[in-house]
């Protein structure tokens, strides 16, 4: 999803639901919802630059993670586990209204 702009997007939730694990531009939506493979709890493969450099950048990390099968189980854990319920959101809000 090497999108310019997203302002929410579905299509990546709805993959990471599947265990498919999303290759997109960190941006909007997408970076809202999509944790970069390097990261512990990581759920899909971001890049910064809207360039077809970067873009294939970030394909050959998914090729590299995805061709490890303790990495690819992982991934695709991380992803099928994300929340993206009402009931979620409602919580994070309630949270952050009770800090204030």
């Amino acid at each position: 999803m090497p999108s310019r702009f997203e302002p929410c997007g579905l299509g990546q939730m709805i993959a990471m639901r599947y265990g498919s694990l999303p290759v997109v531009r960190a941006t909007g939506g997408l970076a809202d919802t999509v944790i970069d493979a390097k990261s512990g709890d990581g759920c899909g493969f971001c890049f910064e630059e809207a360039t077809p450099a970067h873009l294939m950048a970030a394909l050959e990390r998914a090729r590299h993670a995805l061709a490890n099968r303790a990495s690819h189980a992982r991934l695709r854990e991380n992803a099928m586990a994300r929340d993206f319920t009402w009931d979620s959101s409602a919580r994070a809000y309630l949270d952050l209204y009770q800090e204030g």
